[in-house]
């Protein structure tokens, strides 16, 4: 399925049930585009409908960042639309958006700007190499910034962090490690070792019974937005949707020798 895309803002690759999706621009240091976006949900669709794919990771090609943003130089493309109709593109730049209930791993390095947190909100974890800064340029510009933020604190960063983020501009970064400590990444590595240890996670994750793996995603996300009660509702619900069938495996025996983070 994926050999008939034809992409020219993303690279696309599916080896050993992991999709590898690359936001491809590096001389635009991976901003986002209306051609990207539109890719992009083709991509995610791609990812959400082919049954050999069971995880994907996200990251950013050249070595100057994952990910700056919209692209300034191109501007908007929806202005042109009634004020009522508008709808912000960068919600529909993440894999849940298109209901991608298989894992995605965020890898994660360089400058993570802006709207580059569209990405990273919709991640299920990520990870980071070294050298990576996280700001919001919009203080800058003198103009809003609230949909990132909105999601970073559903990813349960504390609300002085998000603020702190997003009033301060680009003079203010965040560091690899403060990015640890407040919860947007759950690792860092040398910046030689972040594709490989995003694909090792991955193709653990991979490894592991499809319906089981992609319950819990889904049974998670939902909650985020349900009252407590609802969401418990429909945890059971996925937990004996994704139970029932075959390829269930003994715990006690179906695991590798436990490491320690």
């Amino acid at each position: 399925m994926s050999s008939s895309l034809n992409l020219s803002t993303l690279e696309f690759d599916v080896t050993d049930h992991v999709a590898t999706v690359t936001l491809n621009r590096p001389e635009r240091m991976n901003s986002f585009t209306e051609q990207m976006a539109a890719e992009l949900a083709e991509v995610w669709a791609t990812v959400r409908d082919d049954d050999d794919i069971r995880v994907a990771v996200l990251r950013g090609s050249g070595d100057r960042g994952f990910c700056s943003g919209i692209d300034v130089a191109e501007g908007t493309w929806w202005r042109h639309k009634p004020i009522f109709n508008q709808e912000d593109p960068g919600e529909l730049l993440g894999p849940k958006a298109h209901r991608v209930w298989k894992p995605v791993i965020g890898a994660l390095h360089g400058i993570v700007a802006g709207g580059a947190m569209y990405f990273v909100n919709e991640c299920d974890f990520s990870i980071c190499s070294e050298s990576t800064v996280f700001f919001d340029p919009h203080a800058n510009a003198g103009i809003v910034s609230s949909l990132e933020p909105m999601g970073m604190r559903a990813l349960g960063v504390p609300y002085g962090e998000v603020m702190r983020w997003a009033l301060l501009g680009s003079e203010e970064r965040i560091t690899a490690q403060t990015a640890l400590r407040i919860g947007l990444v759950t690792e860092i590595v040398p910046d030689d070792q972040l594709t490989s240890r995003a694909t090792q996670l991955a193709c653990e994750i991979a490894a592991r019974r499809p319906n089981g793996v992609q319950g819990t995603v889904r049974a998670m996300w939902e909650a985020r937005d349900l009252p407590p009660s609802t969401a418990a509702r429909h945890g059971k619900f996925y937990t004996d949707l994704g139970n029932a069938g075959a390829g269930r495996s003994d715990a006690r025996t179906n695991r590798r020798s436990p490491r320690t983070r």
